[in-house]
């Protein structure tokens, strides 16, 4: 059998190559574990109905004259905390989340000893994190949300 090659032939083997192609991203996008598509937050409807709360202590937190910063060095990463306040009375905790790689993502509470705390070079890898610092003082709550690059 014979195939006569005209356009109305062309237009069809064009729309089937072109479906092929699609189809082919689209088994790899839900069969392949190299292309995982995984959410940031497994429970980001929950999320939501806190978020008037977390506006509540970044507005808390932007009213302070010192606010919490963070430094890179080569040693780690060093959160220092508002030297107006007793290090004594301040309790929280810090999220560090990496967008590329929700494996490493780590928790560390708040323990100070001392104004500063150091985050070690061991517990980070290379490239952009996002911070997430939660704390309270005095029964008064802040939150300070950065991202930075390690």
């Amino acid at each position: 059998m014979k195939i006569k090659w005209n356009w109305g032939t062309g237009i069809v083997v064009a729309m089937a190559l072109f479906m092929i192609f699609i189809l082919q991203f689209v088994y790899r996008v839900t069969f392949l574990d190299k292309y995982d598509h995984h959410l940031v937050s497994e429970d980001y409807y929950t999320d939501e109905l806190y978020y008037q709360k977390e506006i509540d202590k970044l507005n808390n937190a932007s009213k302070l004259t010192n606010n919490v910063t963070i430094k890179n060095f080569e040693k780690g990463i060093m959160i220092h905390f508002p030297e107006d306040k007793d290090f004594n009375k301040i309790e929280g905790t810090i999220n560090f989340q990496r967008p590329s790689n929700s494996k490493i993502d780590f928790k560390k509470d708040i323990d100070l000893k001392g104004y500063n705390l150091h985050i070690p070079d061991s517990l980070l890898a290379s490239g952009k994190w996002n911070v997430r610092i939660d704390w309270q003082f005095n029964d008064e709550k802040y939150l300070l949300k950065e991202s930075i690059f390690y």
